[in-house]
């Protein structure tokens, strides 16, 4: 069976993936700074190995260490990354540059240091979990879907770069998943913006998303089941869409325009 490389694999829809690819007979290294974390997927089955997506020296062993053990790299998973909030006049630059250096240019650098393999074996796919947030936005949200529109256009022009080596980019966008991503994304946001001109705004927001993720989100199972699918179809689709709110919400800001999406998504707040 094909050899698997999924990042972000400590918590949420990376663990989900790494257990479901597991559980269909991959062979799967799962990654994420958090080792400790990962110990219940290595008695699962996946190698487990700590490694920061923003750290070169880590992305090069890592590299070299599968490509040693495995002899190749058949599929990357890009799915570590986080959501920064906070009003863009709020946000400090270095924490803005942070947030592209885990949702890109992590993914990105990876991603050149597997291509040449799967080049000269003339095969391979790199999955990018993006979001509904490379679609649409949200108030205070600037940095990280700015993160994730990039990751969008990345992705498209990848896709043409690589396709006539026999190389397939996917791209995952999902809605609400029942993950700590809105608890952890809540504190760091009021500290930012909870006392200054936007405290009001942040206030709301994060009202509006403690907790909503982890009660009332998709099952990070579901999702992992509509990513293991992009890793596994014989032909997969360019992009695939799943989770609460992220097709209507896409639909609305395609067909209804700007304006009227600013009011209904400003109406949740």
């Amino acid at each position: 069976m094909a050899t698997v490389l999924v990042t972000g694999a400590s918590a949420g829809m990376g663990e989900a993936v790494a257990r479901k690819l597991l559980g269909v007979g991959y062979t799967v290294y799962a990654v994420a700074r958090r080792v400790e974390q990962m110990r219940g997927l290595e008695e699962a089955g996946a190698t487990v190995v700590a490694a920061d997506v923003t750290r070169e020296q880590d992305l090069v062993a890592l590299v070299e260490r599968i490509e040693g053990e495995q002899g190749a790299l058949d599929v990357l998973v890009n799915n570590a990354g986080f959501g920064l909030y906070g009003a863009v006049e709020d946000v400090s630059i270095e924490d803005a540059r942070y947030q592209f250096e885990v949702n890109l240019f992590g993914m990105g650098r990876l991603t050149q240091l597997v291509l040449p393999g799967m080049r000269a074996r003339g095969s391979g796919r790199i999955v990018n979990i993006s979001s509904m947030g490379g679609k649409v936005y949200t108030p205070l949200g600037a940095w990280y879907h700015a993160s994730k529109h990039a990751v969008e256009g990345w992705s498209d022009c990848l896709r043409l770069e690589v396709r006539p080596f026999g190389i397939d980019v996917v791209v995952i966008e999902p809605g609400i998943v029942a993950t700590e991503f809105g608890d952890v994304l809540a504190e760091p946001m009021l500290r930012r913006s909870g006392q200054g001109a936007y405290a009001a705004l942040a206030k709301k927001v994060a009202a509006a998303t403690e907790g909503e993720n982890a009660v009332s989100g998709t099952p990070a199972g579901k999702l992992a089941e509509v990513i293991v699918k992009a890793v596994s179809a014989r032909r997969p689709r360019t992009r695939y869409v799943a989770g609460k709110y992220a097709r209507p919400l896409m639909f609305m800001r395609k067909w209804f325009g700007d304006r009227v999406y600013d009011r209904v998504v400003m109406s949740r707040v």
